[in-house]
């Protein structure tokens, strides 16, 4: 298990929420939808995708964007064009004062608009990513990615998009396995730009010392790693072992271990019934003592407050 993989694991659709918007300038939307990470690409024309605090981010034909929520947005043919429809929770569509027009502009079973024919068609994908592991990826992107036409190098987006009118058995399966899917290639391509400022740990995991390292702590955080250790396994001194890690990832190697250990107990302590002790020995703690002093550093609180959501 690589650093991405472990990361894109926690991220998964289950009951995603999809739409397809068809369009004629001028328009724009507002979205207020609530999610937490939207997957849009513009299947035709283009659309200015637009943050209440940031530049304008322009989205042409067939590129893809991943947009972190929850905060609301504007979509639109033009920075400048007002909003005329808000896109809330649920796919729910209402005027601006409040009025629900959700019913008289359904085209399709996920497709919304004014005529058929627009010149303009969104497809959209949305998360309600939660849990410290997801959280983890979403720290390490910008309020927008944006990944041109020619660097998105999978049809998934296309099949993603044929989909969405869809009604046969198991839809919503079959549609949420495409959006995971089509979030992995855009994740990838995005990362693999150079513009990309990709994180250290993603960078770090094509080095032939600290790539191996990482997969090691990935593929088995509850061993009892050292810094000695990890050197050894991966046939390099203590010394420049640990000054490349950090200089690579951006912090040593206990410190980036530490922290991943917190983000999975912090997730199995509320994803599951497992008691404090057996989180403690998943994660690489003898004892709960242990985890609880641990955790509280990290979190602010112990593992049975964190547990209880106080």
């Amino acid at each position: 298990m690589d650093p991405l993989a472990d990361l894109l694991d926690g991220v998964r659709a289950r009951s995603a929420a999809f739409c397809q918007a068809v369009l004629e300038p001028p328009w724009s939307l507002r979205i207020a939808d609530e999610s937490t990470l939207a997957l849009a690409t513009a299947m035709r024309g283009h659309a200015w995708i637009v943050p209440d605090v940031g530049e304008p981010v322009l989205m042409r034909t067939g590129d893809v964007t991943i947009i972190k929520g929850p905060e609301p947005y504007t979509i639109g043919d033009d920075p400048a064009t007002p909003p005329e429809i808000i896109v809330r929770p649920g796919n729910r569509l209402t005027t601006m004062d409040g009025l629900d027009v959700t019913d008289q502009l359904r085209l399709g079973p996920r497709t919304s608009g004014y005529s058929s024919s627009g010149s303009a068609i969104v497809a959209s994908g949305t998360y309600n990513v939660v849990g410290e592991v997801s959280e983890r990826l979403l720290n390490a992107l910008p309020e927008i990615v944006l990944v041109p036409r020619s660097s998105v190098r999978s049809p998934i987006m296309e099949l993603l998009a044929q989909e969405v009118d869809g009604e046969g058995p198991g839809q919503q399966v079959v549609l949420d396995r495409l959006l995971d899917l089509a979030l992995i290639a855009t994740l990838r391509a995005w990362f693999s730009r150079p513009d990309a400022h990709a994180p250290g740990w993603y960078r770090a995991q094509s080095d032939p010392l600290i790539g191996p390292a990482l997969g090691l702590i990935h593929g088995d955080p509850a061993h009892p790693w050292t810094v000695a250790l990890l050197a050894s396994r991966v046939g390099a001194s203590r010394a420049a072992f640990a000054r490349r890690f950090a200089t690579l990832v951006g912090e040593p190697p206990m410190t980036y271990l530490t922290g991943w250990r917190m983000a999975l107990a912090a997730d199995l302590l509320r994803s599951s019934d497992a008691t404090i002790d057996v989180v403690a020995q998943r994660v690489g703690y003898a004892n709960p003592f242990s985890l609880s002093v641990a955790f509280k550093r990290a979190h602010g609180v112990s593992p049975s407050r964190h547990r209880s959501g106080v």
